[in-house]
């Protein structure tokens, strides 16, 4: 008869110094992972609830005297966009298009489309806003006309200030699609 040998090695015992150094470690993965979870996570959620949180003020720029601008007549205006930042320079600009309905009536309407967001013209002798990129055509209230806009075009507040007539310019949210 044989004798049966058990080979199987003897477990082996981890020193204390091996098991501190393997319990710090585990900490250290678990901290990490928590800050990393938290700078991933601040932006995601500050990015979700801005609309919500983040409230723009409406801040007036004037565009031009009253007298400026004649009664039923559309005009290309420009003027500092709110949401500008020192560095931006000529790239804070933009614009919109002012209709004179009356006296003291103005309506401001944003240079852009609602399809995909091309420049509208102002097309006087046929009263529309035409978008050269997929034809859309908007009536001189702002409404679709023809073509795939679904939306009307944005407006802007308008409002006489004494002698000036101003736009303000709180961020538009533009529907596109």
């Amino acid at each position: 008869m044989t004798e049966k040998t058990n080979h199987s090695p003897e477990p082996r015992v981890a020193s204390p110094e091996l098991l501190s150094r393997r319990a710090f470690l585990e900490k250290l993965m678990f901290v990490l992972s928590a800050i990393g979870t938290v700078a991933v996570s601040i932006p995601l959620l500050g990015y979700v609830l801005s609309p919500i949180i983040k409230r723009d003020p409406q801040v007036w720029r004037s565009v031009g005297k009253v007298d400026d601008f004649k009664v039923g007549t559309v005009t290309a205006v420009a003027f500092v966009d709110s949401q500008t930042l020192p560095w931006d320079g000529l790239t804070n600009k933009t614009g919109a298009w002012l209709r004179r309905d009356s006296d003291t009536e103005f309506i401001a309407f944003a240079l852009t489309c609602t399809h995909l967001g091309c420049p509208v013209r102002w097309m006087g002798d046929a009263q529309l806003f035409m978008c050269p990129c997929h034809g859309g055509v908007y009536y001189k209230d702002g409404s679709v006309a023809a073509g795939p806009p679904p939306h009307p075009l944005p407006r802007f507040d308008v409002r006489i200030n004494g002698d000036q007539v101003e736009i303000g310019t709180a961020p538009l949210m533009i529907q596109r699609g």
